[in-house]
């Protein structure tokens, strides 16, 4: 049996390649649904794009679309749970609303400059948010997330006397702008056209300010009285 040379390099192990192939195909997946919709891309057209002669490769490596969309999202959770840990600690024990409303929105934004242009995680993770059978899957991946958690006690805690419902209310709107906001950015990026930041975390600041001045805004009440 031939011996390989000492000085040529070892092939890759089977697991490397596997590792490569999952990661190819999740990045194609994530551009082409932020760019034409979660189901208006099937598998095969996943695979093509990503270079894969078996057209039952997506499904091989990761069943159906929604796991799929589940892994694309969890390949992003774990650097954006990175620094909202960090600035979650920063802000441990601050009484400014602004200081805990960042630690919500500037993990995403920062995560989204770091990975340098173009990006495609903002525009996919509104696509999810907007399909009534993918939205539970990022709300279930972000909602496992501690400091999420203890960065909403955190703005809870600075905020008045709110009701149930206004804090349902106003929750849904901070998530609807942050997901759409940063995505709207992300489109813009990536088509060259003007935006109204320079960058990422002037973005954020700007996010920051409404989202803040949402909390905080006056409640008017209803026809009964309530609110």
């Amino acid at each position: 049996m031939a011996r390989r040379p000492m000085d040529d390099p070892a092939p890759p192990r089977r697991s490397d390649r596997v590792a490569a192939t999952r990661g190819i195909i999740l990045s194609t997946a994530e551009r082409l649904m932020a760019e034409h919709g979660v189901y208006a891309v099937s598998n095969r057209q996943i695979g093509e794009a990503a270079g894969q002669g078996n057209t039952a490769a997506v499904g091989y490596h990761f069943g159906t679309k929604q796991d799929l969309v589940r892994e694309i999202v969890r390949r992003h959770s774990e650097d954006v749970e990175r620094r909202r840990r960090e600035l979650v600690a920063a802000a441990d024990g601050s009484p400014r609303l602004a200081a805990w409303v960042g630690c919500i929105v500037r993990p995403t934004t920062d995560h989204l400059e770091a990975l340098g242009s173009p990006t495609w995680f903002a525009r996919f993770g509104a696509q999810v948010m907007t399909d009534p059978a993918l939205r539970p899957i990022m709300l279930e991946v972000f909602a496992s997330s501690p400091s999420l958690r203890r960065a909403v006690e955190g703005l809870r805690a600075c905020l008045p006397d709110l009701s149930p419902a206004v804090l349902a209310e106003r929750n849904d709107m901070m998530r609807q702008l942050i997901v759409h906001m940063t995505a709207e950015r992300e489109r813009a990026l990536a088509d060259g056209t003007p935006t109204p930041r320079s960058s990422w975390g002037e973005a954020a600041t700007g996010l920051v300010d409404v989202v803040t001045g949402i909390w905080l805004a006056p409640v008017t009440p209803g026809p009964t009285g309530q609110v």
